[in-house]
């Protein structure tokens, strides 16, 4: 296991970006309910966390998309630390919008894109994968060269990873829910029935029985 991964789940933890519950799940927009609430805003406002995250995004792409030549963060969680992505790289910075505005020039992606630009898409948290692909898609409509997507924080939901996969859009996190899991467990947030308990849940959340 990653050494900075379990650092990333540790810290969103401690700052309560990650909140675990069993008696109170949390129901997410698609209507799944789920134990975990995750809330990676929250780490915008933890300066050595904050910190932390955009470094271990800096070296992920440095490490997997040398080419790279614009940063573009999906919204809304993800525009301020693809920002301070960006400006740690001395590149460009875009973001793409979740609707179409409805006045002036009604854009999808904000800022300036020009075609054939290698682009890397900055997430704060990836779960079935639809709102991520979007974006992905809305980009590659601006012909921008789509090289692949970074999160900070991803479920693993394996219908999620194939719909990377059928998009074409190679995927890396700087944490996830196995990670997660492993150190809930180690450091108390969650007993080690609780643990196996979540691992039901991830394995068919849909049909979880509360």
């Amino acid at each position: 296991m990653n050494e900075l991964s379990y650092l990333i789940a540790e810290k969103l933890l401690e700052i309560e970006a990650i909140k675990l519950n069993f008696k109170e799940p949390y129901t997410w927009t698609s209507g799944i309910k789920s134990p975990i609430y995750c809330d990676n805003r929250k780490s915008l406002s933890n300066n050595e966390v904050r910190t932390v995250i955009k470094k271990a995004y800096v070296d992920k792409i440095k490490e997997k998309f040398t080419a790279v030549q614009v940063i573009a963060g999906v919204a809304t969680g993800a525009i301020a630390q693809g920002a301070l992505v960006a400006d740690e790289l001395g590149l460009p910075f875009v973001y793409v919008r979740e609707k179409r505005k409805e006045h002036g020039l009604m854009k999808l992606v904000e800022g300036d894109i020009k075609p054939g630009q290698k682009t890397v898409v900055i997430e704060d948290l990836v779960s079935t994968g639809g709102s991520s692909i979007k974006a992905v898609n809305e980009l590659r409509n601006e012909k921008a060269d789509v090289l692949g997507m970074i999160s900070a924080f991803t479920y693993e939901f394996p219908s999620a990873l194939k719909l990377f996969d059928e998009n074409n859009c190679k995927f890396y996190s700087l944490s996830s829910f196995s990670i997660l899991k492993k150190v809930a467990v180690e450091k108390g947030y969650l007993t080690d029935e609780e643990g196996v308990k979540l691992l039901e849940w991830h394995n068919n959340p849909q049909d979880f029985l509360w």
